[in-house]
Order: C-alpha cells, then sequence, then structure tokens
C-alpha cells in the first residue's frame, strides 16, 4: 500500500468512526440518540486511535492537513509529498462521510433539524464568533499537533520492547478525547480540516432529505484554525526540544 493510499484509508476510516459516533447522537430513531458529548468524544477518541494504528507504519498516520503541513514547515515532512498527502486526506474525508450517510440512511428522513443532520457531517460554533471560533480551532490543534511530536519523541519509545511504540496511537486517540473534553464545547472541535471540510462536501453533493445549507460562511474556520495551529505547534515544538527535529 502507498503512503497515499494509507492516508485516503485512514481518513476514511477515521470520519466513518468519528462522524458516525455523531450521526448516533443526532439522528431521531437511532439507539444512540440523544446520548451526550460524551459519547461523541470518546467515539472520536476511538476513531483517531483506531485510524492510526491501522497506517502508522505505512504513511506515519498524519490522516490531517494540520498535522502534515505543520511536520513540513519543520523539516520533518518532505515537502513534494504535502500535495499528495493533502489531496489522499481531504478524498478520504468525503468517502467517510459517504460511508456515514449510507450506514444511517433510514434515519436522514426521520431528522427534521437540519443542523444535527450538518453536525453528522462538519462542525458549527455553539456561538458564532469569527475570532473566537478561529482561536479555539487554533488551540485545539496546537494541543492535538504539540501532543503528537512529544509522544513521538525517540526518548519515549522503548526499543527492547516496543511497548510504548506500539501503544502510541492509542495514547493520541486519548488525547483527542481530552481535547473533545476539554476543549470541544465552543466549535465542535475539528482540528482537522480533512475532518470538516471533506464531509461538509459530500453534504452539499449527497441527496440528503431536510438538510438545509452545509454552513459555507463558517467552513474556512475549521481548516484555517488548523493549519495555523499545526504550525505554530511545530514550531514550538522545536523551539523546546530542538535536538529532536
Amino acid at each position: 500500500m502507498s503512503p497515499y493510499v494509507a492516508e485516503f484509508v485512514g481518513t476514511m476510516i477515521l470520519v466513518l468512526l468519528g462522524n458516525g459516533v455523531c450521526a448516533n447522537v443526532n439522528l431521531k430513531k437511532t439507539l444512540g440518540h440523544d446520548s451526550g458529548w460524551i459519547v461523541i468524544a470518546t467515539g472520536w477518541g476511538l476513531a483517531v486511535a483506531f485510524a492510526v494504528y491501522m497506517t502508522s507504519h505505512i504513511s506515519g498516520a498524519h490522516l490531517n492537513p494540520a498535522v502534515t503541513i505543520g511536520l513540513a514547515a519543520i523539516g520533518e515532512f518532505e515537502m513534494p509529498q504535502v500535495a499528495g498527502y493533502i489531496v489522499a486526506q481531504m478524498l478520504g474525508g468525503i468517502a467517510g462521510a459517504v460511508l456515514v450517510w449510507l450506514t444511517y440512511l433510514a434515519h436522514w428522513k426521520e431528522t427534521t433539524d437540519a443542523s444535527a443532520i450538518r453536525g453528522s457531517f462538519c462542525n458549527s460554533p455553539a456561538i458564532p464568533d469569527t475570532l473566537a471560533n478561529l482561536i479555539t480551532e487554533i488551540i485545539g490543534t496546537f494541543v492535538l499537533v504539540l501532543g503528537v511530536l512529544a509522544i513521538l519523541r525517540p526518548e519515549n519509545l522503548m526499543p527492547d520492547t516496543g511497548f510504548l511504540e506500539g501503544f502510541a496511537p492509542a495514547l493520541v486517540g486519548l488525547m483527542v478525547w481530552s481535547i473533545g473534553l476539554s476543549l470541544g464545547g465552543p466549535t465542535g472541535y475539528a482540528i482537522n480540516p480533512a475532518r470538516d471540510l471533506g464531509p461538509r462536501i459530500a453534504h452539499f453533493f449527497l441527496p440528503i432529505a431536510n438538510k438545509g445549507d452545509s454552513g459555507w460562511g463558517y467552513s474556512w474556520i475549521p481548516v484555517v484554525g488548523p493549519i495555523i495551529g499545526g504550525i505554530i505547534a511545530a514550531f514550538f515544538y522545536q523551539a523546546l526540544w530542538p535536538a529532536a527535529v
């Protein structure tokens, strides 16, 4: 499997399981309807962990343009591969959202709340405020990228047993779970342009009953915010641990 295929498949699984839990909570007449934020945050944490386990040995499991761009900014990822990774991640996000639509095919028409339907694909802020929402996405992604870099520091790995190296994807998932619980309330913590924009595109094109608009006025914030946060985190990490990069 090529790294680009791995990024496509990994992001597809990430969105399928992550947006799948959103659909399970948001849509009417599902067995998980109204089960709450804890379920959503847990589902996303597990989705990230499983997707990273599937692809880390092939592509490094970026699964997120903010991670790819942040690593490239400090020379930890080859610049010629950046565009291919991002395209694969975006296509994976679209494919994962289509699979969520198919999984919950009988439930869209039962849900009359357009915001609940859109929330099963992409993010909307709890309180619309451009600057505040942008800052939230920057901070959430800063924590994500800094945490990924710190977890994977060579001195944290145990070459004799391979324990921490094998456990690293689970730690990344736990970190995403923590971000969701602690920082996700204002914007739904996209912290990943492919996770938001890819499904938003799918939402726009799919024939979903009662879907309403796709929220394009907000759509740039879950793209720009995570990219800024990822770049800041990468340079912050480089400044704190210069020997690691």
